[in-house]
């Protein structure tokens, strides 16, 4: 895959040499010149899954890419020194324009998130919501627009990514069953 950091970067971020190379098996970079090991970690991003009163769950359509037009659960990354938690609250203000009155944790699944032909591997941590009101809300930021769907009606082509698949049907699979 050439997205993958090891066919990416190429210069030490630290000395700029071109001595910059992968070590086991593309998961970190060690520099020959200034002796600097760089390692590839996840970043930490949040994903929601909100219900309305009739059991719908709301999706947002990406207004960006990556996946532009597929559909996604609202959340994003978690950006330094901010909790999980704040970054839900966070994200849901920014992409919705509501306010997370409640939260529980639901799991958590790899993914790997191409951006600018550049992959970022991140841990997507899924929190069951629920919002102050449905008054009010609308798609911002990353969000063209938002549909809400039965979670069994969901068209797992439709979405994302394959983290954002695995939540969902993680979900399907403990509460409607």
């Amino acid at each position: 895959m050439t997205t993958h950091p090891k066919n990416v970067i190429k210069y030490c971020p630290r000395c700029g040499c071109d001595t910059f190379s992968t070590v086991d098996e593309g998961r970190s970079f060690h520099c020959e010149e200034c002796n600097f090991n760089f390692y590839l970690n996840n970043s930490a991003a949040v994903a929601c899954l909100i219900f309305d009163q009739d059991g719908r769950l709301l999706l947002a359509r990406r207004g960006v890419e990556p996946s532009l037009g597929k559909l996604d659960l609202p959340g994003g990354f978690v950006e330094p020194m901010e909790s999980a938690e704040d970054a839900v609250i966070r994200e849901i203000k920014e992409e919705l324009n509501v306010s997370v009155v409640e939260m529980e944790y639901l799991i958590s699944f790899p993914n790997e998130y191409v951006y600018s032909e550049f992959s970022v591997f991140t841990l997507d941590l899924a929190f069951i919501c629920k919002i102050d009101s449905f008054k009010g809300i609308v798609a911002k930021d990353d969000a063209a627009a938002i549909e809400f769907v039965k979670p069994e009606n969901i068209k797992m082509e439709d979405l994302c990514s394959g983290s954002m698949r695995s939540i969902i049907e993680y979900y399907k699979s403990i509460y409607l069953k």
